[in-house]
């Protein structure tokens, strides 16, 4: 009989079946079969945190079949995911599919290349029991903070909500960031630049006010600013010093998950959710012209930056041959991971580095592409030569002040000529050519410029700052990060703004109460104190139960003295320079129980409702108005002019900071995932490009009728707010005539003429609509 090897995805599988020849069946589990149950706690504290497992729903024919094929096959060979998570489902594995040891092997890939893939065959393991052991120890422990704190979240604060273990402290990072900001006192300070010429030849340039010729100095008023300017405004000037010198600069390390999730963030605009996807895709494996399917690049899931020795050789040998010896460096580059890591697994590089961007992309999709390309310059750049500057300093003298110009040219451009690192921060100084001076040289004033400047807050988290702070700091580790970021945003504890992360008054609010009632759970210090145990349990250091049994110890006090508090914690609205159409009072956004609304605070009085919309970088290119981002009444982002009804302009195209060249109007570009061209939605101008044409696949009959009931769900939307967004806005007898009008709507015949009337519940300004009271929201790593 076949071996059997079992992994989680059919594309995985695909890829490894390939490889290995008929000698194996692969079958793909299609991700976890066994799991808590969803209703109830599922652990068992009493009894020594006994965890009660079930298979999940909808598994049972998975699970009988791969127990039929494990029954006929000699070998299992288990190769789930390199890290816990994926050692926790092999386990499960093996406990459902009845395997005894010496018949369930373990294997992992790094990397899914043939070489890789045969030769972990070759050479499989056991089941590491210490990495299940810390697995389970980390489900447990987010089970019982999610269950038990939950609860509590639903009786002080309102119904729905849920705190965990990771997501809580995320939260707190970003609420703690937002407080800085309001108590921030910004301080005055003065720049001074000025304009010199030269006496004796041409050359122009500017210098900066940096102090005397002893020390820096900030100018804090404008007198003092003045009494600069008025002491050098008739004063000579000449040059004091001119100093040349070469600075170097050194590529960054290949990519763990933590800075992968930052740079896709920066340069392609991608969430880390959405990059982790990508990056699991490129691993599992691609269809590559002359290849067949491959795996593009190695685990995605790591915090190392080890490279292989084959990497290396082989990083290597292509840089001199496509860039040349000086390219590189005498020897390797060898970094160092972080106290702290796990450094299960190399760094994310790219499997073989000869598969070009460029080579390969044909074969993916424009988002892959971009992933790939990312972590290809940036592996490669890792293994190149320093970048060499040739810096000029310059400073002229006037009445004893020192005014300073500096200049950099690049001497060797090194990595460079591949890659350079993102910042978070894209403000760079002028770096204008200077001219050849001499030490005393005279010089002519020809312009004098103070301004007065005032320090700025620090700046609000942005996914990628705030997954870097949470690595920083020990919060979660490299599979946890995305979700928790995702975590909190789906619930609306925080929000996005362009790329600035901002607390919600609801996130606020079950922050302060986690801050009074279980000061440990929220502290970052414990968060990061208990990655360090569950570390300890993976290295068989700590039994897992003893640690869940300290933890819980001191927890179920606090669980205990918060529900014996009375005290309940009121969400604030949010107010809003919207004025009420109705009553012409300024709108405020709620929390309602299908997300957030807009409404007017004269309740009961006026009881206008409306969805949350957000201003976007576009213009209207029917009227100018800026173009508002909504949200219709199937819960799908739409953009439509900030003057409808007077202007109905509207969309579901999603409008760019580019305009076109021929009308100068604001262009637009399909929605949905990836990258697409931008085009121009002005019926006016010469290069418009009609809907038909702008890249949408065709839907079938049923599915276009469904998008015209969104359509008119939109448009409807603007005019009167979907019902149940608030619950005190809506009486017996306007819900009842509501619920007549309704029926008459082109929006909810198209819904039963694509059969989704009865099984798609209606959804709301603030959300989806549900018929049942939910369960405590469970929470995982990723909590």
């Amino acid at each position: 009989m076949k071996n059997l090897l079992i992994v989680e995805s059919p594309a995985k599988a695909k890829t490894i079946g390939k490889y290995l020849g008929n000698d194996f069946r692969v079958k793909a589990t299609m991700g976890h079969l066994r799991d808590l149950p969803k209703s109830t706690m599922g652990v068992d504290v009493d009894a020594g945190f006994t965890i009660k497992y079930q298979p999940i729903a909808g598994k049972e024919k998975t699970i009988t079949e791969l127990r039929g094929e494990a029954a006929r096959a000699d070998c299992v060979y288990l190769a789930t995911d390199p890290d816990r998570e994926g050692e926790a489902i092999s386990w499960h594995l093996k406990e459902l599919l009845g395997l005894p040891d010496e018949k369930a092997l373990r294997v992992t890939f790094n990397e899914i290349t043939p070489k890789v893939v045969r030769e972990s065959v070759k050479h499989p393991r056991a089941i590491d029991e210490h990495l299940v052991d810390a697995q389970q120890a980390r489900r447990v422990l987010d089970r019982i903070v999610g269950y038990e704190i939950s609860p509590l979240l639903w009786r002080k604060v309102r119904p729905g909500l849920s705190a965990g273990r990771v997501q809580s402290v995320a939260t707190r990072l970003v609420v703690d960031r937002e407080e800085e900001i309001r108590a921030f006192s910004p301080e005055e300070y003065w720049s001074i630049d000025v304009v010199l010429d030269r006496v004796e030849g041409p050359g122009r340039f500017e210098a900066h006010f940096y102090g005397s010729l002893t020390e820096k100095r900030t100018l804090r008023s404008r007198a003092e600013a003045d009494a600069v300017v008025a002491a050098v405004t008739n004063a000579p000037f000449s040059v004091h010093d001119v100093k040349t010198g070469e600075r170097r600069r050194s590529p960054a390390p290949p990519f763990i998950t933590s800075t992968l999730q930052q740079e896709a963030s920066r340069k392609c605009n991608m969430s880390a959710r959405r990059a982790m996807a990508l990056a699991q895709q490129l691993y599992e494996g691609v269809e590559i012209e002359g290849l067949g399917l491959t795996g593009l690049i190695t685990y995605m899931r790591t915090d190392s930056q080890r490279l292989s020795e084959d990497a290396l050789t082989q990083a290597r040998s292509f840089i001199r041959s496509q860039y040349g010896e000086d390219y590189c460096p005498k020897a390797p580059r060898r970094y160092k991971t972080k106290g702290g890591a796990q450094d299960a697994h190399e760094a994310i590089r790219p499997s073989d580095v000869t598969l070009t961007p460029e080579r390969v992309r044909g074969n993916l999709n424009q988002d892959q592409y971009r992933l790939y390309r990312l972590i290809w310059e940036r592996f490669v750049a890792c293994q190149m030569e320093n970048a060499v500057y040739d810096t000029l300093t310059i400073d002229t003298l006037s009445a004893g002040h020192v005014f300073r110009a500096n200049h950099t040219t690049v001497k060797f451009p090194g990595f460079t000529a591949v890659y350079e690192e993102g910042r978070d921060d894209d403000n760079d100084e002028k770096d204008d050519a200077l001219p050849n001076l001499r030490q005393g040289e005279s010089l002519t004033l020809t312009g004098v410029t103070p301004a007065q400047h005032f320090t700025q807050p620090p700046p609000r988290y942005t996914e990628a700052s705030l997954i870097r702070a949470m690595e920083e700091k020990g919060i979660g580790r490299p599979s946890t990060y995305a979700p928790t970021v995702s975590t909190i945003m789906a619930r609306e504890y925080v929000i996005r703004r362009g790329k600035a992360l901002h607390p919600t008054p609801l996130g606020e609010v079950i922050t302060t109460m986690m801050k009074e009632k279980f000061t440990d759970i929220i502290e970052v210090a414990f968060t990061a104190r208990m990655e360090d145990y569950l570390d300890e349990v993976e290295e068989g250091r700590k039994d897992w139960r003893i640690m869940l049994s300290e933890f819980y110890g001191g927890f179920s006090d606090a669980v205990r003295a918060a529900g014996e508090d009375k005290k309940r914690y009121k969400v604030p609205d949010e107010p809003t320079e919207v004025a009420c159409e109705l009553c012409g009072r300024k709108m405020v956004i709620k929390m309602g129980r299908f997300g957030r609304f807009m409404a007017c605070p004269g309740w009961p009085e006026c009881k206008n409702t409306k969805p949350v919309s957000e201003p976007t970088p576009g213009e209207c290119p029917l009227c100018g108005a800026v173009i508002l981002k909504k949200k219709s009444r199937n819960n799908r982002d739409y953009y439509g002019c900030e003057r409808h009804p007077a202007c109905g302009f509207m969309t579901w195209d999603v409008p760019v900071g580019d305009r076109c060249p021929e009308c100068m109007k604001t262009k637009f570009k399909r929605s949905g995932r990836g990258a697409a061209k931008s085009f121009c939605a002005n019926p006016a101008c010469p290069a418009f490009v009609p809907e038909d044409q702008r890249g949408y696949k065709r839907k079938a009959a049923a599915a276009a009728d469904g998008a015209a009931a969104d359509e008119t769900a939109a448009k409807t939307n603007e005019e009167k707010p979907a019902r149940g967004a608030a619950k005190r806005t809506t009486t017996k007898s306007t819900a009842k005539s509501a619920g007549k009008s309704a029926t008459k709507t082109p929006a909810k015949s198209a819904g039963k003429t694509a059969g989704a009337a009865k099984k798609t519940p209606a959804k709301t300004a603030g959300g989806r609509k549900t018929t049942k009271k939910a369960a405590p929201a469970q929470t995982d790593g990723a909590s």
